[in-house]
């Protein structure tokens, strides 16, 4: 779903278009294409503002508003919309200076609520880029991502669990956050089993 912007990118080859109409009309029908198989589901990446390969680790997208809607989330709009994807999942970049896995006005006020969008909401793999010691930004921290909507860290690693276990105790996240997080995982399965 990330819009070309450069021909050097190098991962056009995932990309759509430079025209966020063309990307959602063309997501949306892959969409319906692959989940008219039974037990299918498509999973729409990366949200948002990802549109660059080279340094995507230290990636801060800088943007207003209208540059966020009339561009960036234009597309996945249409893919939602018209195509139903089973999930979503969160970029690696900042954009404004916050990760976009912890961006709550993202995932929940845009994503859910304005957008409908009733999948799953993850977070990218190696939802911690300082692993690989070339991310200059602070890592993502599991229990925003799960207070800003994420319902799945990829990769589930120990210092996730941890966070999530320290944040549990000192009232950072609520045991009632975990479990609306594990009913949409839940749901989504039960939704392909269908």
């Amino acid at each position: 779903m990330n819009i070309h912007r450069n021909i050097l990118c190098g991962r056009n080859y995932e990309y759509y278009s430079e025209d966020p109409l063309i990307s959602g009309k063309m997501a949306a029908a892959m969409s319906r294409g692959v989940q008219s198989h039974k037990n299918r589901g498509v999973t729409i990446k990366h949200f948002a503002c990802n549109n660059q390969e080279t340094n995507r680790f230290n990636n801060n997208s800088i943007l207003t508003e209208r540059t966020l809607r009339e561009i960036y989330l234009k597309g996945f709009q249409i893919a939602i919309k018209e195509g139903a994807p089973k999930a979503v999942m969160t970029s690696y970049n900042l954009i404004n200076g916050i990760h976009s896995s912890a961006r709550r006005d993202l995932n929940i006020d845009v994503l859910r609520c304005e957008f409908q969008f009733d999948g799953l909401i993850m977070s990218d793999w190696y939802g911690a880029p300082i692993k690989f010691n070339i991310s200059y930004h602070p890592d993502q921290i599991c229990s925003d991502n799960i207070k800003a909507g994420n319902n799945l860290q990829n990769e589930g690693l120990k210092k996730h669990f941890d966070n999530l276990m320290e944040a549990l105790k000192a009232g950072k996240v609520k045991r009632e956050d975990l479990l609306e997080s594990a009913s949409i995982i839940y749901e989504t399965i039960e939704k392909l089993n269908q």
